[in-house]
């Protein structure tokens, strides 16, 4: 992690294009109906516990059987393969994109990502903290956890086995936990963000420049 970055250039691409672009691909071969179509707007799942469906994107059946697909986050579908309706189409091709626009929070998350080491699931599985990392994250906060390569930080629950996850990266605090404990995280998907100690500082002046120049914009 460099000690010098451009927070003109990184709030700059933020403020021209304050956008994540989410594509949807297909969950598995079948026919696909579209439900949806260029420039409509999208909800993604709500409600408290989450159980409030997002809007129907498309139909896809297969051996007689339909699923409707959902979108998972807000936004306005700013492309679609609208050629493939009707198409029998093979699993994971690609269906549409959603223009979801960022908010302050999750721009903020965009740039640690790219300043922290993150530290990435090596299975798709459910994750904890192992019982000494979460006994002093309960004692202090994770931030006030350090790590250094070699130890075990967390335990990898897959086919009812619970496996040690070893840490390989930068020695420093735990600055950022992407993960719930018992919920299931894809292959590659960030675990935890990674700060050492003395770029805490640098950490904090990102997030502080982030939060007032947005709040300027807004």
């Amino acid at each position: 992690m460099s000690d010098e970055i451009d927070f003109d250039e990184i709030l700059g691409k933020y403020h021209s294009d304050p956008y994540e672009y989410v594509d949807i691909h297909a969950v598995h071969t079948g026919r696909v109906h579209f439900l949806v179509e260029e420039g409509s707007q999208i909800d993604g799942v709500s409600g408290e516990w989450k159980h409030i469906l997002g809007t129907p994107l498309f139909e896809i059946t297969r051996e007689r059987n339909s699923k409707k697909i959902t979108g998972t986050t807000n936004g306005v579908v700013s492309s679609i393969y609208s050629e493939l309706e009707g198409s029998f189409v093979e699993a994971g091709e690609k269906l549409m994109t959603i223009r979801h626009p960022l908010k302050k929070k999750e721009i903020i998350e965009s740039i640690l990502k790219e300043v922290l080491y993150i530290f990435p699931a090596p299975e798709r599985a459910k994750y904890f903290f192992s019982l000494d990392v979460q006994s002093r994250i309960e004692k202090k906060s994770a931030r006030e956890v350090s790590v250094k390569p070699g130890d075990e930080i967390i335990i990898m629950s897959l086919m009812k086995r619970d496996t040690p996850v070893y840490y390989s990266g930068e020695k420093g605090v735990i600055h950022s936990v992407y993960f719930k404990p018992g919920i299931s995280v894809d292959q590659g998907a960030p675990l935890i963000g990674v700060c050492p100690i003395d770029k805490l500082p640098l950490i904090e002046k990102i997030i502080t420049r982030v939060k007032a120049d947005w709040d300027k914009k807004d």
